[in-house]
């Protein structure tokens, strides 16, 4: 899949606030490594050390997003896309090594304290670099949703989490400097632990994308609709989507039409289909199974609801579809639907199968467990 002007534009946006996050981050910890080393603070120098790794992590989102342009090639037919989920992987990984590492600084600061001199300047320099800490990773958390970058969401939460940091480094050198007492490691440890929960969160969302995780129910309703209105389909189901990167989802749907359409038809509608939702909902259906409705539907009405009283008798079932009659060749097939929440699908399946077997034993019964792949 070749990059439209719409996805070229996104990837500019992205490295251009990255660049910006960047050369912030490195005027803000060189403002910090002096006022540290002046001061003698350890917690401001390894506050320095945090901002160096904001850039690291704008560095590896431009990295991640220039890969991500990469087109499609015969090993990677679908694109480059998800290189951008694993460098939000690694900036959470980044995140947590910097809650690890300031947690155990502030411990052996509890351990083996140490006096640090606070002056108004570097009081002031905190103060500044707390308050465009917050601006920047609002901004950049900002662009992230709006652009819909894993990378510069995990990169703005990161700098709002430093903006906690620096606020405890204030908070800490303005009570040692008014009043004699340090809490500074006592604040440190607190957020530490703050950040480290941040980057578990951000890990977890991450690998959710890679791993593959539920469409979401507006994306999904909204494809099955527009679908659905299309002249000839009778219903939209068994929609399955993958992300191959942001903007870029490829799957496959079934529908219902009736069975006296002929191939030529259902070819056409395919065609209409697959254009109208890449338009209306920036998705590729990559391809679109057909169920065949009975064009007798009173009589197929009949065995449907024969089937119903049966599969009602059990609460995880929650869909029947696709159901089709032929009594010339004696066969009812269809698709039933099993949430994952049941003790054991495959065991309520052939529960279910055997007693519309018993209950129809002159047809051949064709049954297919589905996945709740999406709502």
């Amino acid at each position: 899949m070749k990059n439209n002007p719409k996805e070229q534009k996104r990837d500019k946006k992205i490295v251009a606030v990255s660049i910006i996050s960047i050369a912030a981050n490195v005027v803000l910890a060189s403002f910090k490594a002096a006022a540290g080393l002046v001061s003698g603070s350890i917690s401001i120098i390894l506050d320095a050390v945090n901002n160096l790794s904001d850039a690291l992590s704008s560095i590896i989102t431009i990295i991640g997003t220039k890969l991500s342009l990469k087109p499609a090639d015969k090993k990677h037919p679908f694109g480059y896309g998800r290189i951008e989920y694993l460098s939000a992987s690694i900036i959470a990984a980044i995140v947590l090594y910097a809650g690890f590492t300031s947690l155990k600084e502030s411990i052996v600061k509890i351990i083996h304290p140490q006096k640090a001199e606070y002056s108004t300047v570097t009081i002031a320099i905190v103060a500044t670099a707390v308050f465009v800490k917050f601006i920047l990773g609002a901004w950049v958390k900002k662009q992230g949703k709006d652009t819909d970058s894993k990378s510069l969401i995990a990169s703005g939460e990161d700098a709002r989490n430093d903006a906690f940091l620096s606020a405890g480094v204030l908070a800490g050198a303005l009570i040692a400097k008014f009043t004699g007492f340090s809490l500074e490691a006592y604040i440190g440890c607190i957020i530490s632990l703050f950040i480290l929960k941040s980057g578990i969160e951000m890990l977890k969302d991450t690998l959710d994308d890679i791993l593959g995780s539920r469409i979401s129910k507006e994306l999904s309703r909204n494809v099955k609709k527009n679908i659905a209105a299309f002249p000839n389909v009778l219903g939209a189901y068994d929609l399955s989507l993958n992300s191959y990167g942001p903007d870029r989802m490829i799957g496959s749907v079934h529908i219902e039409v009736p069975e006296n359409m002929t191939a030529k038809e259902i070819d056409d509608l395919s065609i209409k289909i697959t254009n109208a939702i890449y338009k209306e909902n920036n998705v590729a259906l990559s391809a679109i199974g057909i169920y065949s409705h009975n064009s007798d539907t009173s009589e197929a009405a009949k065995y449907l609801e024969g089937i119903k009283e049966i599969t009602d008798q059990y609460k995880d079932v929650m869909q029947i579809h696709g159901f089709y009659l032929s009594k010339e060749d004696k066969l009812i097939k269809f698709d039933i639907i099993i949430s994952f929440d049941a003790k054991d699908r495959e065991e309520q399946f052939k529960e279910i199968h055997k007693k519309i077997c018993q209950k129809y034993p002159d047809f051949k019964i064709h049954m297919n467990l589905d996945a709740d792949l999406s709502d």
